[in-house]
């Protein structure tokens, strides 16, 4: 896809969008159910059922997917495709690229062994790998644009109000 066809893609869903903001509001649901047998949680991914289980710094057995993998796996995903979106609208050739994240960890939080040990990560690091040969600038608006348009990135950046409800039937 080049920029012509991006921008005729999107032209249409922006024009709607400024003439309708409120259609831009749009709620992404996931959904999972507790496995019964194991310590998992079997999530609906849309093409696939990813079975989470506990890591094995924690007791897992590592034959489940860790939910902090799958959310460096979204970071990753998201970071990947704006990257590609921003370099075709402005126009950037990329001949190959990849994109890598990774997070630390101090699981005496989610353990419960020290107190004052914070649960979640400490720090995320995302990095990409370009071949391109694209100017300086260019990349580093490639860059300051990703930033701005990955949406997992600044909701990891920014981290919005979460709310928690636990619903309770009796069976």
């Amino acid at each position: 896809m080049d920029a012509a066809q991006l921008r005729a893609i999107q032209a249409p869903i922006k024009d709607r969008y400024r003439t309708n903001p409120e259609d831009a509001f749009i709620t992404l649901k996931a959904q999972g159910s507790i496995d019964d047998q194991n310590i998992a949680c079997k999530v609906e991914t849309g093409r696939a059922l990813a079975v989470a289980g506990l890591h094995t710094a924690t007791g897992g057995s590592g034959m489940e997917v860790c939910s902090g993998d799958m959310l460096l796996e979204a970071l990753v995903a998201c970071a990947g495709v704006t990257l590609k979106a921003v370099a075709t609208a402005l126009e950037i050739p990329l001949k190959s690229g990849s994109v890598a994240a990774e997070g630390d960890l101090d699981f005496r939080g989610t353990l419960g062994v020290e107190r004052d040990a914070p649960v979640g990560f400490k720090q995320i690091r995302l990095v990409f790998d370009l071949d391109t040969d694209a100017p300086q600038d260019k990349l580093d608006q490639l860059l300051k644009l990703t930033e701005r348009y990955c949406v997992v990135y600044q909701t990891v950046r920014n981290g919005p109000a979460v709310e928690i409800t636990l619903r309770h039937s009796q069976g």
